[in-house]
């Protein structure tokens, strides 16, 4: 097989490595993508994509069971069912449109793919396993794109009963019961959707509370909701194995506890992937499990870049797109670095639960004073009307200029205003450019003028 010579070579295709191969090619750059599988990664394979999916398939099914009883709107409807396997077909559509286009997206810039485990030989040079033989690979520039993969307990190998979320969003029936290690964004969005589906679920969570990322306060309509789903917590509780019966023994503050489930799902965390291709031949430096980069996303080797998830957190897809738009600018000739204010953080449970931006803790460490507003949702003319009233906005800000330093949502859809507060950082944004701001009534994202307000002392509706 004849070698291929290109300016850029990127290692892995997901949200940051296409995103970099297409901007890349866009500006006149020779590149060339390799990725094991088809395009988008784990996003948009087996993560974000599927899982939203799948939670919008239980929130679905919660309305229409909650029909069944009939309601404050005067709706009513039979007892649904559900057939999981279509569903699951219907997802795989979703996901098969999104890649299909990434692919296409790819041949419209001029990449060339070439799909394969990839290998270093040395840092100018990649060896690529296909179906026809080995491809080499020599690049100028290579960018490493590897992403991550699900944490595996030791004493919770995955296989059989014990899966993962790649394998929780394959599944062709509901299970009945659903043990979930692990109380963080992933655990809790796909247990929520499961109960809502019908399966009796328990989370198992060793830190006090659950979604340990974020403050104690947006996490409370979280917890009250997951008891109105059903849904039993365990805090500060260690699940150390499956007991000869099969059931998943539990170690708490209350003693030991055994829980049967038909499922466990093991959900505490994600690792990058900086073992199998290669690393060895590199002279990489290391920030802990991750690929050490600088302001501009490069290795300590010249020519050698990394983006997302193997460079640390946060580990968002929406990260790496950022990180590789980057890196294709300044391979092709700009001057960059990295100077994001903000990147969204945000965990699609029921209720939503959205930060960008300094926690409360964050800011009062700056040694400043701080200005607060919070404006409740069970104010708001839209969030009545949507029966999600549940949560608040809330903006953090420097008591001396008012320069905003944080805004945090929980509630239903609050995820869509992440693009606000997102900008508001970006732009600097001070609590009178917020509240002076005319916002759509009636909107969620009025919380947001309204809470700016209330952090000036002259909140107008609560």
């Amino acid at each position: 097989m004849k070698d291929i010579s290109c300016k850029l070579l990127v290692i892995g295709a997901g949200p940051g490595g296409y995103v970099c191969a297409i901007r890349a090619a866009q500006a006149g750059v020779d590149t060339v993508i390799v990725d094991r599988a088809r395009p988008g990664g784990t996003c948009l394979n087996v993560g974000c994509i599927p899982s939203k999916a799948l939670i919008h398939a239980g929130d679905e099914f919660a309305q229409a069971s909650a029909r069944a009883s009939g309601d404050a709107l005067g709706i009513s409807a039979g007892a649904p069912s559900i057939d999981l396997a279509q569903t699951m077909e219907w997802k795989d559509g979703i996901v098969t449109r999104l890649t299909s286009g990434v692919s296409g997206l790819l041949k419209k810039s001029g990449v060339k793919r070439v799909t394969g485990p990839a290998r270093f030989r040395d840092g100018r040079t990649v060896a690529v396993e296909t179906d026809t033989g080995v491809q080499v690979i020599h690049a100028q520039t290579i960018v490493i794109a590897t992403g991550s993969e699900p944490v595996e307990l030791s004493a919770l190998p995955f296989g059989g009963r014990v899966i993962s979320s790649t394998e929780a969003l394959a599944l062709e029936a509901v299970p009945a019961s659903l043990a979930v290690v692990g109380g963080g964004y992933i655990g809790l969005e796909l247990g929520t959707a499961f109960a809502k589906l019908g399966a009796k679920v328990t989370v198992v969570e060793a830190a006090p509370r659950i979604l340990p990322q974020y403050d104690a306060e947006l996490t409370r309509p979280v917890m009250r909701r997951l008891k109105e789903l059903g849904i039993k917590v365990m805090l500060e509780s260690k699940a150390v194995g499956l007991t000869e019966k099969g059931a998943l023994q539990v170690e708490g503050p209350s003693g030991d506890a055994r829980i049967k489930a038909e499922k466990v799902l093991v959900t505490v965390g994600r690792r990058p992937v900086t073992e199998g291709w290669g690393r060895e031949e590199l002279a990489l430096e290391m920030d802990g499990p991750f690929l050490r980069v600088d302001a501009q996303c490069q290795t300590a080797m010249r020519g050698i870049y990394a983006i997302g998830d193997v460079t640390g957190a946060p580990m968002l897809a929406h990260r790496a797109m950022a990180q590789g738009d980057m890196v294709a600018q300044i391979v092709a000739g700009e001057r960059l670095a990295w100077d994001k204010q903000a990147i969204p953080e945000v965990c699609f449970t029921d209720p939503e639960v959205v930060s960008v931006g300094l926690s409360p803790d964050e800011a009062r460490g700056l040694g400043r004073e701080i200005k607060t507003g919070v404006f409740p949702f069970s104010a708001n003319g839209r969030a009545m009307t949507m029966q999600a009233d549940a949560g608040f906005v809330r903006v953090l800000a420097r008591a001396d200029n008012h320069l905003v330093l944080g805004l945090q949502a929980v509630g239903a859809g609050v995820s869509e205003l992440s693009a606000a507060f997102a900008l508001a950082l970006e732009m600097q944004a001070r609590l009178e450019d917020i509240a002076a701001t005319v916002h759509a009534h009636p909107t969620l994202g009025e919380a947001l003028q309204e809470a700016a307000m209330a952090a000036m002392g002259h909140g107008l509706h609560a």
